[in-house]
Parts: C-alpha cells; sequence; structure tokens
C-alpha cells in the first residue's frame, strides 16, 4: 500500500503522520504520533487512525539530542517495525518568503532559498528545515514536498501587502505575508460541504491555539490577515505579544540594553498570554486559575480577537459568517463565548446550549452572523498537496527509495 509521511517539526518536538492512499487519489489517516521531549526527555508516541496506542517510547538524553536524530528514531520506527516505506514526505514550512505561492518539491537549491527566511520564523524555519536536510542527506531519491503556511495569503492585493515603508524594501521581501495559510485553506476547502451557504461569501476564520491569527477570506480566498512580515504580529499568542509599537522594540534595546538576539528570543517567548499572565501560556490552565491577571490575559485575548474582527470586516466591506478553529477555538467554549460578546454590535448571537456542546453551528437562529466551530486537519493538507505534486510532476522513479 502507498502511504504519504507528513512532518510537522518544531524545537522539542517532531509530529508526524502516516495517510495511506486509496482510490482515486482519496487518503486515509493510519498513524499519527510525535516524538516530543527532544533534548530533554525524548518520548516516542504514537497511535493508529481510531486512536489504538501504537508506542510510548522513552529515551535518555543523549540519544535524541536533536530534530534529525528524534526523525532518524521515529522513521526507523516506522520501516523496521511497522514496514511503512512512505512514496513521499511533506513538510509543513511556516515562511515562504516571496519565491513560492505554492507547494514545491524539495531540492537543495529551494533549502538554500528558505534559508534565507530563518530570521523572519526564528521559531519554527530552522526546525522546519532540519528534517529535510536529514532526508535530503540519507535518501536523496525519496520526494520531499514543501508546503507554506504563508502561501495561501500570496492572493492578498497591493493595499493589504504593503507596509509604508520604501519600494526597496519591499522589492526585498519586506511586506504582509500572513500565516496559518494550511489551516485557512483547509477551512476554505471544508466550507462548501459544511457550510455550503457561506462558503463563497465574506468569512472571518479566527485560528486559535498557542499560535493565533484571523483571515478574511471572500470566494474561499485570502483578502487579509492579521499577522505579516513574520508570526509576532496580530492577535496575543501563547508567548507571542500580537501587535507591538515599534517603539517598544526601540525602549527595549536604548534603555534596556537588549541586543537584537534578546529583543528577539523575549518576543517571541516571554510576551503574550504567559508575560501578560504571569501564570501560564496554556489557556487551560488560565481558564482554571483564580489569579486577577490570568483573567486579564484571557480579556485581553478575547479584546483584541475583538478589535481585529472589526478590521477584517471593514477589509471585506460587511460581514457573513464567522468560523473559530484550532486548539482553543475548537475546545474552549469560554473564549468562544466572550468573543461573542465582543462581536454583538456585528449582530452576533451565540446559541449557549449549542457552544458548550461545541456544535457545528453555535450560533442563534436569528443571529445576524452566523458562528461556526470547524476542525482544521493541516496535516490533511499537507498529504493532499503533496499527493497532488507527485502525481502531476515526471519523477524518474519515485518509488525507487521508500523510505520516511
Amino acid at each position: 500500500m502507498d502511504t504519504i509521511l507528513v512532518v510537522n517539526a518544531g524545537s522539542s518536538s517532531v509530529k508526524f503522520q502516516i495517510f495511506s492512499v486509496e482510490g482515486e487519489g482519496r487518503l486515509r489517516r493510519q498513524i499519527k504520533g510525535q516524538m516530543d521531549g527532544i533534548g530533554s526527555r525524548p518520548r516516542l508516541k504514537a497511535s493508529g487512525g481510531a486512536g489504538d496506542p501504537l508506542a510510548d517510547r522513552a529515551y535518555p538524553i543523549e540519544a535524541v539530542p536533536d530534530v534529525s536524530t528524534a526523525m532518524g528514531v521515529a522513521g526507523a520506527w516506522l520501516r523496521e517495525e511497522l514496514r511503512i516505506h512512505p512514496i513521499a514526505v511533506g513538510h509543513r514550512v511556516v515562511h515562504g518568503g516571496p519565491d513560492y505561492d505554492r507547494p514545491v518539491l524539495i531540492d537543495h537549491g529551494v533549502v538554500a532559498r528558505l534559508e534565507r527566511f530563518i530570521n523572519l520564523a526564528p521559531l519554527h524555519q530552522p526546525h522546519n528545515l532540519s528534517p529535510i536536510r536529514s532526508i535530503l542527506a540519507n535518501f536523496p531519491t525519496l520526494p520531499q514536498v514543501a508546503c507554506f503556511d504563508t502561501a495561501f495569503h500570496r492572493t492578498h492585493g497591493a493595499l493589504a501587502d504593503y507596509y509604508a515603508i520604501p519600494h526597496q524594501l519591499h522589492a526585498e521581501g519586506v511586506r504582509r505575508y500572513g500565516f496559518h495559510g494550511l489551516s485557512y485553506e483547509y477551512i476554505a476547502r471544508t466550507l462548501p460541504s459544511v457550510a455550503p451557504e457561506i462558503a463563497k461569501r465574506r468569512v472571518i476564520v479566527a485560528h486559535l491555539g498557542s499560535g493565533a491569527s484571523m483571515c478574511a477570506m471572500k470566494d474561499g480566498r485570502s483578502v487579509e490577515s492579521t499577522m505579516g512580515f513574520t508570526a509576532l504580529d496580530g492577535l496575543p499568542m501563547g508567548t507571542r505579544p500580537g501587535q507591538l509599537d515599534p517603539g517598544v522594540v526601540l525602549y527595549l534595546m536604548a534603555e534596556k540594553g537588549m541586543s537584537a538576539a534578546s529583543v528577539q528570543d523575549f518576543l517571541y517567548r516571554e510576551c503574550g498570554l504567559k508575560g501578560l499572565s504571569g501564570v501560564s501560556n496554556d489557556m487551560r490552565e488560565l481558564e482554571k486559575s483564580d489569579d486577577p491577571k490570568a483573567k486579564l490575559a484571557i480579556d485581553y485575548f478575547a479584546y483584541r480577537i475583538g478589535l481585529n474582527a472589526g478590521m477584517l470586516a471593514a477589509a471585506l466591506q460587511g460581514l457573513d459568517a464567522f468560523v473559530f478553529t484550532a486548539g482553543i477555538g475548537e475546545n474552549s467554549a469560554t473564549v468562544r463565548a466572550r468573543v461573542a460578546e465582543q462581536l454583538a454590535w456585528l449582530g452576533v448571537a451565540l446559541d449557549p446550549i449549542q457552544n458548550s456542546r461545541h456544535a457545528r453551528l453555535i450560533s442563534q437562529t436569528g443571529s445576524l452572523i452566523p458562528v461556526y466551530v470547524v476542525p482544521t486537519d493541516e496535516e490533511l493538507m499537507i498529504a493532499q498537496h503533496t499527493l497532488s505534486l507527485l502525481m502531476n510532476t515526471p519523477s524518474s522513479n519515485p518509488r525507487q527509495e521508500r523510505v520516511s
């Protein structure tokens, strides 16, 4: 059976999924797993498509010191114990820069171009590229596909794309990209089947998780996004501040004596819900906390979502539906209710019972703006892109070296 491996590598974990390729290009999820605790408490956990446990193994720290090694351990487990030999590997790559507006087959030249964007996504890009390099070195004939979080937003017009800076900087790539594009693309492709009445209309999708952003979509295409040049902009996130006056950065450097590297680390790791609450970057912990600063963090999160919804509604020149997705959006009835309060001026009226049940449609029948909860599936999106590119791109023998 032909299979596709999907990889999403972070700084301390490698998430992976296996999809079987079935008739007429259909995909079925077979395995979902991850190697986490890399460099501290390495652990391989995996389950089957129905949630049945397949593996739960701990490793010594020295056995899995980095992402490349973790990928090797997970790959060996797939090959040697499960006899799985994928025909291709699809990767989530956060930043495609100005070069890439669609998925691409990977070679050394592509990797070199993507390395230029490491400083634009320091939490993600270097780790996204690590398993790609490892597979290129060890299994050079195995097709790999890069799927970009920025690509979906490349449909933006110039007014949404530019900053008010000299044109030369824009030509060099300093522009508003937008992120979480794989999630938004999945929602755009799913809405015709789950909510056909709003699929082609003016929709705001809120991808709310540890990373958070919002996207204005019309006719299933991205019109505007809350994120810009990097994944720091827009909504407050688990550890990132969201919208921030650039003067704050100048203050940190001039008055606090912080270097560019220390400011970067501060903005990516010490701000957001974590910095504001002083309690946690995890919304679940904040909701359980009695600390007033935890309440402030939740209030602030909902408030900024409301403000940005107004901006995106203006970009769309109206609004026909609002969609929640991702970890917080799909699972926190509290946050959804708080956001709905912020959107009442637009005509949003939430149904508390349906919201508590995490129903697909959580607004009241008379709500001027219907509100939906639609689970995202970035991994399936990556697998679909990988299969599509593999089927439509000539290859000398793409199945010759079927290893992970």
